[in-house]
């Protein structure tokens, strides 16, 4: 049993949906029939799916014969069960519904929210557990589907649709047809639609992005294909056909989404250099640790997130150098640095207990950087050969299931741990997985860039005007760590000398912007309200917004200005972000 679902595969579970949906942009709704084929593991048990604002109208077998049905009490977090009773001898019911214009996996953009700003877009986003408000499922990662999809659009819009399946065909004008043969989990399911053009980078990978964004995307993660070739190298064959790349509209609330053969990305990892694309090195990562091997519930998430942090950080280091894999290794281990010092202890364990909880509470720094700095410990232990090997077996042996923690630490202590106890000896797992922070052989990382970087900032802080400094090579993970641990002597008027120098208001990296902007709201900076305000009222993702939020309600006068920016930019951004928000600015 999942507690994040109503459902009950043990009984009655989903083994595939077809999907025929219209897309109404006029009433931000999504209307038509999720036919879903069961296998009945107890012919006399209900089949039980997770709902959440769904209008159902009518539930058949056969395409006319109406099945019993229910809907029950709505849960906070979870929605509301829809039960249905099969009659004798059914594998396959249809049930027809519509979408909310508010169900939280769909976000239906105005023309004015795009880069073209003549046409709307619509994604969704359906992790954790938000397929639910679009689509009647078991919305469980323990639950793997295979799907196909009929998406109708009004012709007269010029909107295009994209799935996350390794096939898609035009059956006629605005009518297009999808289908996914490997089972996946139902948060993977995405949908978008918009002006959308594509760029080749290679014979399996495109870029797919508004026009007036898409050549330029495609020149920032010209490496993508590279980066696929890198992980087959290290960990096994890319298993999904195609890999594409969508750059959605600013609002996403994520960096990217791993959806497989289509990632989701936002738009702010187009800097202009490159710099960001290890946001791609780690949604692409996803197609072996997250889609090919899935965490069975969300609290077992860090099997997918540490995992790919690990590939990550391999991928980066294979195509950019060991430096740069080091640095940005240490600004993840910074940033779960100052999580941890304020989070409670037991959301400090990579295997979390959620009860009660929305999975996203859980979705922190811990099971990205401590899960992956835990296989980090592995490597140096047990040899980077042997680890490797052990991951790519690891891949091969769980390949399309969902798994837990339980499982993988019995594959660990089976396939790895056991074959050298001397070695296994030196390694407390339980700590690690179970135990709140960092236990103390973490594996110590350092920079040579940094030391340059760190001394520079002490130059400047004794008094050295910024202009003087020797930046010339700096990279953005450099940058980064340049702004981070400024000490409270660094007054506004540091900060105009910085921003003399180096633009910092201006910045078009927004990794640097956002740290800039959060540190010119601790320090009095004024000159860059301007520049907060237009990026707060423009960028959906929440990485920079909770922080930004945050920094504003902890100064004097700050929260009614972060109020009067949020009720004005609340409707540009997706329910992922706003749940966060509404309970750091208050609503």
């Amino acid at each position: 049993m999942d507690i994040h679902s109503h459902a009950r595969p043990a009984e009655v579970a989903v083994q595939s949906v077809s999907l025929d949906l219209t897309a109404d942009f006029q009433k931000h709704e999504l209307s038509g029939a999720a036919t879903l084929r069961v296998k009945r593991r107890d012919p006399a048990a209900p089949l039980r799916l997770d709902t959440d604002g769904l209008h159902i109208s009518a539930v058949t077998v056969d395409g006319t014969t109406e099945c019993e049905w229910s809907i029950g009490k709505r849960d906070a977090n979870l929605g509301a069960p829809l039960t249905i009773r099969l009659p004798d001898g059914a594998h396959e019911v249809t049930v027809r519904y519509r979408t909310d214009p508010s169900a939280d996996a769909v976000q239906w953009l105005d023309p004015a929210q795009t880069d073209g700003g003549s046409k709307p877009f619509l994604f969704t986003q359906g992790q954790a557990i938000l397929t639910r408000t679009w689509i009647p499922l078991q919305d469980s990662p323990g639950v793997r589907i295979t799907y196909d999809a009929t998406i109708r659009v009004d012709t007269a819009l010029g909107v295009v649709p994209v799935m996350s399946a390794n096939e898609r065909e035009r059956v006629e004008a605005g009518v297009y047809r999808f289908s996914m043969d490997k089972p996946v989990p139902p948060y993977l399911i995405a949908l978008a639609i918009g002006d959308l053009d594509r760029r080749e980078i290679s014979p399996r990978c495109a870029i797919w992005a508004e026009p007036g964004v898409v050549e330029r995307a495609a020149a920032e993660l010209a490496d993508t294909e590279t980066m696929i070739a890198t992980c087959e190298s290290l960990y096994g064959p890319y298993r999904w056909g195609r890999y594409d790349v969508l750059i959605l509209p600013p609002a996403f609330p994520f960096g990217g989404m791993e959806n497989p053969c289509l990632t989701f990305a936002t738009p702010t990892i187009l800097a202009g250099d490159r710099s960001l694309v290890a946001l791609i090195a780690h949604e692409l990562a996803h197609s072996w640790s997250g889609n090919l091997v899935t965490n069975a519930t969300w609290r077992d998430f860090w099997l997918n997130e540490g995992f790919t942090v690990y590939l990550e950080q391999r991928i980066v280091e294979a195509i950019y150098g060991p430096e740069r894999a080091r640095m940005e290794t240490l600004i993840g281990l910074q940033q779960l640095a100052k999580e941890l010092r304020s989070m409670p202890k037991d959301d400090q364990k990579l295997h979390i207990d959620l009860r009660g909880r929305n999975p996203d509470d859980g979705m922190t720094s811990v099971p990205y950087d401590k899960g992956a700095a835990f296989l980090r410990r592995l490597e140096e232990l047990f040899g980077r050969g042997r680890f490797d090997a052990f991951l790519t077996r690891y891949f091969d042996a769980h390949a399309f299931r969902s798994i837990t923690t339980e499982e993988f630490l019995d594959y660990l202590e089976t396939e790895l741990l056991a074959g050298a106890p001397d070695l296994a000896r030196q390694i407390d797992v339980e700590a690690w997985v179970r135990g709140p922070g960092i236990p103390a052989d973490n594996p110590e990382i350092e920079s040579a860039a940094f030391e340059v970087v760190e001394a520079a900032r002490a130059e400047w802080i004794g008094g050295a005007a910024a202009s003087s400094l020797d930046t010339r090579d700096w990279v953005t993970t450099q940058w980064l760590h340049f702004l981070r641990a400024m000490p409270e002597s660094v007054d506004a008027a540091k900060m105009a000398d910085l921003d003399d120098a180096f633009g910092f208001t201006q910045s078009g990296n927004s990794e640097i912007l956002a740290l800039w902007l959060e540190l010119a709201i601790a320090r009095g900076y004024r000159a860059a309200d301007a520049r907060l305000d237009q990026f707060l009222m423009t960028v959906g993702r929440r990485k920079f917004l909770k922080p930004l939020y945050e920094a504003l309600v902890g100064v004097e006068g700050g929260r009614e200005r972060a109020r009067d920016i949020y009720e004005r930019a609340r409707p540009r951004y997706h329910a992922v972000s706003r749940r966060t928000l509404d309970e750091i600015v208050g609503t």
